[in-house]
């Protein structure tokens, strides 16, 4: 084996989703440590972001879930992996899966894993497709909650053989940091969503999707009205809809039915994210179905701000409850508003407090340098096996 571990790691779009982030701030980090770094991914907003320097973009359409396309980047990576000699291969996600189970296998090579999600499957050959992801030497769950869910359901896919641990996903506690803010950048966000001064603001970060609670958040925003109808408040709806259009109006038409339309803002896409966090009083995670992780839990715990959050999923494990953040009964309005409203009427230290212990719980346990660290010793104890 060559003293340099080269690592190539594959993932359908290099985007702003935390599967997507990992795979940036791994790849950086494994250059650090003096490793050859690759990525091979079909294209995405993050790769105007990559150091070329340290790290090598090798672009193949691996988001297809066409069976042929399948295939063909299975014999791509086979030549890639051989030209360059990779030492192991990183996959985040079931597609490209297939393509590197293949690859690695005709290579003899070490497959690693990283199941990010529950996954839909509806049906057996749903779950089979779904089951490439514990196909590898080494297995590694984003949460407890994934690590549970995979051993209730893919069980009899698992190798006793095959390594099988919970990495915790991690955040760049120096991006969110409210030390660190670029100047101005509150100030003008704004401006920009039209937000007054001394306004209260309360924030739902995530793509517009039904499973991610953003009806639940209007009808608990509804309540919550009702026993503040003095208060100047704006709730925002931070997230594209992707193409759910339709959804979108839904949306729309019932923040108009509950005559909200003065207190809410939708807005598609923000490119600095600390900035939202901070001008903003509450953040909430509304999810109706459980989170594999909750990135928005632990950005906001990170930024000192309060976050109220579903008690199910990846959220049990990120938020201690009424210390550095809060839980809400899932899929109850009464809950989430009765919540929201306990933390917009908590005193300025108790917030300073929660703050505290909120960046504290992030830096202790879901850092990046932690994340990296952790999936890199894992690599070598993997290729000295």
């Amino acid at each position: 084996m060559s003293s340099k571990i080269k690592v190539l790691q594959v993932i359908p779009k290099l985007g702003y989703g935390g599967a997507e982030t990992g795979c940036y701030d791994l790849a950086h980090y494994l250059y650090e440590q003096d490793c050859q770094s690759y990525i091979v991914t079909s294209g995405g907003e993050l790769l105007k972001y990559v150091d070329k320097k340290k790290v090598k973009i090798i672009k193949l359409p691996v988001h297809s879930k066409n069976p042929i396309i399948i295939l063909l980047n299975s014999i791509c990576l086979t030549f890639i992996i051989l030209f360059l000699n990779i030492s192991i291969v990183h996959v985040r996600s079931r597609s490209p899966a297939w393509s590197c189970l293949i690859a690695t296998k005709l290579t003899f090579r070490k497959l690693v894993t990283t199941f990010h999600g529950t996954y839909n499957f509806s049906s057996n050959i749903k779950k089979f497709y779904n089951s490439v992801m514990v196909k590898s030497d080494l297995l590694i769950a984003g949460s407890n909650f994934i690590f549970s869910h995979i051993n209730n359901n893919y069980q009899k896919y698992l190798s006793p053989k095959k390594k099988f641990l919970v990495i915790f996903r991690g955040i760049n506690t120096e991006y969110f940091d409210p030390d660190n803010l670029k100047k101005n950048s509150v100030s003008k966000l704004k401006t920009l969503w039209q937000i007054e001064e001394n306004i209260k603001v309360i924030l739902l970060p995530g793509r517009l999707t039904s499973w991610k609670g953003q009806e639940l958040f209007i009808e608990a925003i509804n309540k919550f009205k009702k026993l503040n109808s003095d208060l100047d408040f704006i709730a925002v709806v931070l997230g594209s809809d992707q193409g759910r259009t339709v959804y979108k109006k839904k949306l729309e038409r019932l923040v108009e039915q509950y005559d909200l339309t003065n207190n809410f803002r939708f807005i598609e896409k923000c490119e600095y994210m600390p900035a939202a966090y901070m001008l903003s009083d509450i953040i909430v995670s509304s999810s109706i179905e459980p989170e594999a992780f909750g990135r928005v839990s632990v950005e906001a715990q990170s930024m000192r701000k309060p976050i109220i959050a579903s008690n199910i999923g990846g959220s049990n494990e990120t938020i201690i409850d009424n210390k550095s953040g809060i839980l809400f009964e899932s899929g109850n309005a009464d809950s989430l508003s009765k919540k929201i409203n306990e933390v917009i009427n908590l005193d300025t230290l108790t917030l300073e407090l929660m703050g505290k212990e909120g960046r504290k719980n992030v830096i202790n346990r879901f850092n990046i340098e932690k994340m990296c660290l952790n999936t890199y010793s894992e690599y070598k104890k993997l290729l000295n096996q």
